[in-house]
């Protein structure tokens, strides 16, 4: 196969791949579930030339895969296609395919051969774009929470718990960051952790968490929030091809079972200056007035974004008493309480952990959010946040802005192709919650551990 037209980074890695005969285009929509084509090897080259053909409204379709109609981009316009090309450096192997296979990560244009602008990937990259105008560089990290469940359901359908492979007994009790669970599991830590290898995601860290036969693996933070992002795409398809190997379903559904602990996307972010400095740097007792307004900006936001940050009907069961999930706004140092929890570090390394989003969310969309959350005080109002949260000050916090834990279907806004074409997570939260909304919610009954969401 020839090679004259793929970006240097990509041409090394297919070096690498001499046997690669298949290749998977992806793109990822707005639930952050992986849509695309599967071409042979000897039609990259074409893809790289010329880009591949790919509906509009694939970007807007729901969980269950249908196209969300109130959007414009179905049958009002004849379900039109948009030209999709190679976001260069993206080409990795794909280990746990049985025949040598690679993929690729695809970008859609618009109309006008710009890129289409309600793209979650291109929502992000425009708030990166603004923190870059004003000379900052969001560092960013991304944890994701999952359950390890048994490859097939109980006789009503519902998801069960995954049988330890040491023992062979169903995992019924819960040993937060037990080391021995991740010894019982270690065939598929491991697994993952070659993927990861292969592809280029830098996790790091993996632990047992806080329900039976759920784990957190963590991805080392990036001066880039899109890269950061990107690898949560790819690491969230490695976890589940891995799993599936295993005989058992990976499942980022936000809530699979209702006594136990939910599952959370967890965006760490920091901000360095042009001359490479944390902006947030400050200690528990002198709070920064750059961390306290960013802060701030996060409270001011979190109402109007949260169809990002619960996208399904399964994300709202997540918001329970004592589970470590934030029901309002609270901040506090070293607290996973706390909506906005800052972490336990040395002043240099100070940052703010979002712990608002469930795991079932699109981390490209959670990530703009909290991005354009965190810069819009600065920016509109230099006022500092409340108080942040300690033991005492517990009960005045418990009077914070509640967290919305419901959004009626009857209530979830619609916008035209156009609308959803122009949105701005960095100038309006509320505008984009409400151009994604319709195409972001599902109201169907059941459940569907492996798309992540009810259904």
């Amino acid at each position: 196969m020839t090679q004259p037209s793929l970006p240097p980074s990509d041409a090394a890695s297919l070096a690498q791949m001499p046997a690669c005969n298949a290749i998977d285009l992806i793109l990822p929509d707005m639930n952050g579930l992986l849509r695309g084509k599967r071409i042979t090897a000897d039609a990259l080259e074409k893809v790289y030339v010329d880009g591949v053909c790919l509906p509009m409204s694939l970007i807007a379709t729901d969980i269950t895969g249908n196209t969300v109609e109130e959007t414009g981009l179905g049958y009002d316009i004849g379900d039109e296609d948009r030209i999709c090309r190679p976001v260069p450096g993206s080409l990795r192997p794909v280990p746990w395919q049985q025949r040598p296979m690679a993929q690729l990560l695809l970008a859609m244009e618009d109309g006008s051969g710009g890129m289409f602008a309600a793209n979650p990937r291109e929502v992000l990259k425009r708030v990166v774009q603004r923190f870059a105008e004003r000379g900052l560089t969001p560092v960013v990290a991304v944890e994701l929470e999952f359950y390890l469940l048994d490859g097939d359901l109980d006789a009503a359908g519902r998801p069960l718990t995954s049988r330890n492979p040491a023992t062979g007994e169903r995992n019924t009790t819960t040993q937060v960051y037990y080391l021995q669970d991740l010894n019982d599991y270690q065939r598929f830590t491991d697994a993952v952790a070659d993927a990861c290898a292969a592809q280029g995601i830098p996790a790091d860290t993996a632990v047992a968490e806080y329900a039976p036969g759920q784990f957190e693996i963590n991805l080392k933070h990036r001066h880039d929030a899109v890269l950061a992002c990107d690898d949560a795409i790819y690491l969230k398809r490695a976890i589940k091809a891995v799993a599936e190997q295993h005989g058992m379903i990976a499942s980022f559904m936000a809530k699979p079972f209702v006594e136990q602990a939910g599952s959370g996307t967890h965006i760490h972010v920091s901000v360095l200056d042009r001359a490479g400095n944390n902006i947030f740097a400050c200690t528990p007792a002198t709070p920064a007035d750059t961390l306290r307004h960013a802060i701030g900006g996060l409270q001011q936001v979190s109402r109007d974004c949260m169809l990002m940050f619960a996208p399904h009907g399964n994300s709202y069961r997540r918001f329970v008493l004592n589970a470590f999930v934030p029901l309002n706004d609270c901040w506090g140092f070293n607290n996973r309480t706390v909506a906005m929890r800052v972490p336990h570090s040395n002043p240099a390394n100070v940052r703010v952990e979002h712990r608002i989003a469930g795991a079932d969310a699109n981390p490209y969309l959670v990530t703009a959010a909290v991005l354009a959350g965190s810069k819009r005080r600065p920016i509109r109002a230099r006022q500092s946040s409340a108080t942040p949260m300690n033991r005492a000050n517990r009960a005045r916090c418990s009077g914070a802005t509640p967290s919305p834990i419901s959004w009626p279907a009857t209530s979830s806004p619609t916008h035209s192709a156009a609308n959803s074409a122009t949105f701005s997570a960095s100038k309006s939260s509320r505008k984009c919650a409400a151009s994604i909304a319709r195409s972001v919610t599902s109201t169907m009954p059941g459940t569907c551990v492996r798309c992540d969401a009810t259904r």
